[in-house]
């Protein structure tokens, strides 16, 4: 598949996708944004990608929404179809890696603001360059937060750490990020994306693919669960599910026979319903 504004490798079980307008420090356009869903849509399907990482080309991961169109940038009016409000672009992405069977990992190698950054709050794991840049700066320019990250932000570093870099709008440090838990580790940059990859390969390597793709859609949907039920629910068909498949038993026996296990069930060819009387909310 051919991408104008992203590149997609694929090596070792491990997708790297690279936001690639570096003359713009990676700022998101509508173009991104599809491509983004493109690459996502065509990495589930591909049971040879066990990890995803998204990262930068250049200096910078992603300034945010490109501002080329000056004043009028968030005027969406001309998207809109009768009395229908258009959809955040940034929201569709993020919605989509919520969806993602794959695990996913943002090697944040330079400035995340805005939406550089939103659209990093459902992925699973995120890492900074040293020196990053990073801001919530929604209020400053005159809109919202976005992407969906009023439900992100809050369940990964608390409301009133989000709410401070929220309100204030205010470019921080990776190291603030770090101390604030929105980020996992800080790097110098040259190491940030090795750092992720090693990560990847862990993952790719000694984890089997179907039981990754379950746990990664158990945790992200008991964020909202009313009650420690529903995730006893979710465990138990898992449970059942996973320990007649032929993964159980190589997990087992790779341990007794002290050897690194080869996991063949594949994702593609379909996972158990965990949630059965879960309804997809629509956009309205």
């Amino acid at each position: 598949m051919s991408f104008e504004e992203i590149r997609y490798e694929v090596a070792d079980h491990v997708l790297t996708i690279t936001l690639n307008r570096p003359d713009r420090l990676n700022a998101f356009t509508p173009t991104m944004g599809r491509e983004l869903i493109e690459a996502f849509d065509q990495a589930d399907a591909d049971d040879d990608v066990r990890a995803i990482i998204v990262t930068g080309h250049g200096r910078g991961f992603c300034a945010g929404a490109d501002l080329g169109g000056g004043g009028g940038t968030f005027d969406w009016r001309d998207r809109q179809r009768e009395d229908e409000i258009p959809r955040d672009g940034g929201g569709v992405v993020a919605l989509r890696i919520f969806e993602l069977t794959k695990p996913i990992i943002a090697a944040i190698n330079g400035p995340a603001v805005g939406v550089g950054i939103t659209m990093t709050l459902p992925m699973d794991v995120r890492l900074a360059a040293e020196g990053a840049k990073i801001g919530f700066v929604f209020a400053r320019r005159g809109i919202v937060p976005e992407a969906c990250s009023s439900w992100f932000l809050p369940r990964i570093v608390g409301i009133s750490q989000a709410m401070e870099w929220v309100a204030t709008g205010r470019v921080f440090s990776a190291e603030e990020a770090l101390a604030g838990r929105l980020v996992r580790s800080v790097h110098p940059a040259p190491e940030v994306l090795d750092t992720a990859r090693a990560l990847a390969a862990e993952i790719a390597g000694d984890a089997s693919p179907v039981s990754v793709a379950l746990a990664r859609r158990m945790m992200w949907t008991m964020l909202g669960a009313e009650h420690p039920m529903e995730a006893h629910m979710a465990d138990s068909r898992a449970m059942f599910a996973r320990g007649q498949s032929s993964d159980a038993v190589e997990g087992v026996t790779s341990f007794l026979e002290k050897r690194e296990p080869q996991f063949t069930d594949k994702v593609s060819d379909g996972l158990p319903e965990l949630f059965p009387r879960r309804e997809e909310p629509v956009f309205s």
